[in-house]
């Protein structure tokens, strides 16, 4: 089988290092009993031939139709388990109703989007581990009070445990990015609805970081806080000081001045 190309505009790195993959691999825990992993991004399968060593099923779903004929070639007992598509923009519930892990190698151009599909499928989804741009791993994983700290964070860390693995150097990927790389684990906690309006809870975050360096006062403007609630000291700090119960907190402070209005 010739070997696939990365591509560029795909932001393809291939990992060539195969106990970095193992370690990956490994890390996927089946949490909450999931049997069911959907593997995003594949390419030429390094990082599948150790999730084939999971007790999970395993799927996969790969946009670049080199590597789909590629795996088709290397998995042929996979089937219609190698799913050609955009993880972004397919409807996974035709292929796994129920509840699913996700790992993957993430390009790092559409890394945040794929948490944000993860966010609308947090029900389903109870597990990911997966590699991508370091800044973006630490940001995901950072306490609040921490520089990092911004909106993926806070929305990600309502509904999942998350946990920094380890760092990846660029010389283990053909070609080499120009920046680390870092695996993090996101596990599903025990959260299924917030205690307030979960729309305006993202709302509210990202208009609380939209402007980072001014207070909630100034930056929360936009929602018209009751004249109560402007006195109230949470407005002195600045987003990245809340963690997700403050931000609960915001959110129904706004939802009962609205009410009032």
């Amino acid at each position: 089988m010739e070997k696939v190309k990365p591509k560029k505009h795909l932001g393809q790195h291939f990992l060539t290092d195969l106990s970095i993959a193992e370690r990956i691999a490994q890390a996927v825990t089946g949490h909450r009993g999931v049997n069911q992993v959907l593997e995003i991004g594949p390419g030429m399968g390094v990082l599948t031939d150790f999730l084939l060593k999971n007790p999970q099923e395993l799927y996969l779903i790969e946009i670049d139709k080199e590597s789909i004929v590629y795996l088709h070639q290397k998995y042929p007992q996979f089937g219609e388990r190698i799913i050609e598509g955009d993880y972004l923009k397919y409807d996974s519930e035709r292929v796994l109703p129920d509840q699913y892990a996700i790992a993957g190698n993430f390009p790092y151009n559409i890394s945040s989007q794929i948490f944000f599909k993860v966010l609308e499928e947090k029900n389903r989804v109870t597990e990911v581990v997966c590699m991508l741009q370091k800044e973006v791993a630490k940001r995901i994983a950072s306490p609040k009070g921490n520089k990092d700290y911004g909106i993926l964070s806070v929305l990600l860390q309502a509904w999942y445990d998350i946990e920094y693995l380890f760092t990846v150097p660029p010389g283990v990927f053909n070609p080499p990015p120009k920046v680390d790389s870092g695996v993090i684990r996101l596990t599903r906690n025990s959260v299924q609805k917030l205690d307030c309006d979960e729309k305006l809870f993202f709302k509210v975050v990202k208009g609380g970081f939209a402007t980072r360096r001014k207070t909630l006062r100034n930056a929360l403007k936009p929602f018209g806080l009751s004249e109560e609630f402007k006195t109230n000291p949470i407005l002195d700090k600045r987003a990245e000081q809340l963690d997700v119960a403050d931000f609960v907190y915001l959110t129904q402070q706004i939802e009962l001045g609205r009410g009032a209005i």
